[in-house]
Parts: C-alpha cells; sequence; structure tokens
C-alpha cells in the first residue's frame, strides 16, 4: 500500500541562524582546543624528555592551543555563517516553491 506523501515544510525563520552560528562555533572552537592541547602537552612533555629537562606546559596552553583555538574558531565561524545562510536560503526556496504548486 502506497501512503501519499506528506510533505510539510515549516517556514525557515532567520533568528535560527544565529543561535545554530554560535552553538557549532562555541563547541568547535572547544573541541579544537582541546585536541590542539592534548598534542601539544604530547609534544612538550616528548621534547622534554628528550633534551632531560622539566616540561613548562605553559607553552602547550600559551603558544600552541590558544592560537589554534582561536584560528580553528574563526574559520568555523566564517564557514558556519555561510552554511546557515545558504541552507536557509534554499529552505525559503523550496517552501516558497511547494506553496505555490
Amino acid at each position: 500500500m502506497n501512503m501519499p506523501a506528506i510533505s510539510s515544510l515549516r517556514s525557515p525563520h532567520w533568528y535560527g541562524i544565529p543561535i545554530r552560528v554560535i552553538l557549532l562555533t562555541f563547541i568547535g572552537t572547544l573541541i579544537s582546543f582541546a585536541v590542539g592541547l592534548f598534542f601539544a602537552i604530547f609534544g612538550t612533555v616528548m621534547l622534554s624528555a628528550l633534551r632531560g629537562v622539566h616540561p613548562d606546559l605553559r607553552i602547550a596552553y600559551r603558544s600552541v592551543a590558544l592560537p589554534v583555538g582561536l584560528v580553528a574558531g574563526g574559520i568555523i565561524l566564517v564557514l558556519s555563517i555561510v552554511m546557515e545562510v545558504r541552507h536557509y536560503r534554499q529552505t525559503r526556496a523550496l517552501t516558497t516553491l511547494e506553496k505555490m504548486s
């Protein structure tokens, strides 16, 4: 038995864009900071073990993880804005076409 396809696209709302962009940017920045910090700590510990000195983990935070997080956050912000605006415009066009038919 074939049931008729019920297509109920909601009309997109512009105020959903900033909420999703901010949330995605925040989460992406935290994840990239954490991954950068992990590899920076690992590299700092390995390098200090090879040199035979005590590791200074402030370098991992200040010189590696923070810039990695900030750069990745900026890239994620720009890309998420582009993607959300594109999705909004596409959904708005599709709902307009659906209402016309």
